[in-house]
């Protein structure tokens, strides 16, 4: 691990200034907010991440608050995995958020890790996890997942660089419409979730999403809707602990009084580079009942437009079945 400095700011000002101050614009080794630390120090152990400073966050006040009322949720950007998991609350009116919390990792990780976190982790991918790889992602000309090991790797959305995103609460989040409030010395910018989150041939190849060096997310809202309370997060992993999506599907529907869909949110996880929305999957259930032929090919249509690498043609059928599931779930 390469030598740092260590800062404790105790305001959201002070804390992106000190982002802001390095004269490095390379997300590698630029200074690096850290709350839980889960993602981060492991990426700094293997040296994928060389900051030169850390700005702690946790004596921030009131990013660790989780506040519900009639226009929606609002969720501190430190509140931790387990919080939003056990809330009384996300669990009766967002109960597809809480199962993505409670998905995620152990409950030793979830007592530690921070929604900020799960949404700004790197990759998992172990070509650019290896600190002796220099991939497309660190810097370097070429993908080797392309034409190597590419299990878990993307079937949507990927070239040149086919990684997924790991985070589990990002695609229930997009199928909610939530919104990312993000602070900066310039002020704050509220992102659609739908827009944080970037594709490797948009931007910068280096980045998974939007944010700058010196911008810190300091709470995500979540608005009321019937779509919230008709919703469900379900995923595959090889274990049943400890384990990232081989691939997840988040779902949220507004039913109408002869339980006809009247509006649909379909979400991929594990399968894209970004949370992967499906709107034609979503077109073709709205005013259907969801019978086992409409969710049949309501599956389909979401992965139509896969195309898997040599090895993960398996996250077609996988992926089909979960939203399958999903859909049938959230519309019981």
């Amino acid at each position: 691990m390469k030598a740092f400095e260590w800062t404790n700011p105790t305001t959201v000002n002070e804390a992106v200034k000190l982002l802001a101050g390095s004269s490095t614009s390379d997300i590698d080794e630029a200074p690096r907010p850290i709350a839980g630390g889960q993602d981060l120090l492991t990426t700094m152990k293997d040296y994928t991440s060389r900051p030169s400073r850390l700005v702690n966050l946790k004596n921030i006040p009131g990013l660790n608050r989780i506040t519900l009322n009639a226009r929606g949720l609002t969720i501190g950007a430190l509140v931790t995995l387990t919080e939003l998991e056990e809330h009384a609350g996300v669990r009766k009116s967002f109960p597809g958020l809480a199962e993505a919390a409670r998905s995620i990792a152990t409950p030793q990780i979830r007592n530690l890790g921070t929604v900020g976190g799960n949404l700004c982790q790197r990759p998992r991918c172990w070509y650019f996890r290896l600190e002796e790889v220099v991939c497309l992602k660190k810097g370097g000309s070429e993908c080797y997942a392309a034409g190597g090991e590419n299990k878990y790797n993307a079937i949507l959305g990927g070239g040149p660089s086919y990684i997924v995103h790991p985070s589990d609460l990002a695609p229930m989040l997009v199928a909610l419409g939530a919104t990312a409030t993000v602070n900066s010395a310039a002020g704050k910018r509220v992102i659609p979730m739908d827009k944080f989150f970037t594709l490797p041939s948009e931007g910068n190849i280096r980045r998974e999403n939007v944010l700058k060096n010196e911008e810190i997310i300091s709470e995500i809202f979540v608005p009321a809707s019937p779509l919230a309370a008709k919703s469900t997060y379900l995923k595959f992993k090889e274990r049943d602990s400890l384990d990232f999506a081989l691939a997840s599907a988040a779902v949220a529907l507004r039913l109408g009084s002869n339980q006809t869909v009247k509006d649909a949110r379909i979400v991929l996880g594990g399968v894209a580079p970004i949370p992967w929305r499906a709107p034609k999957a979503e077109q073709f259930v709205i005013g259907k009942n969801l019978k086992a032929d409409v969710v049949a090919e309501a599956a389909k249509i979401a992965l139509a437009d896969a195309q898997p690498l040599e090895k993960n043609a398996y996250k077609v059928p996988l992926a089909q079945t979960l939203v399958r599931r999903a859909l049938l779930k959230a519309g019981a």
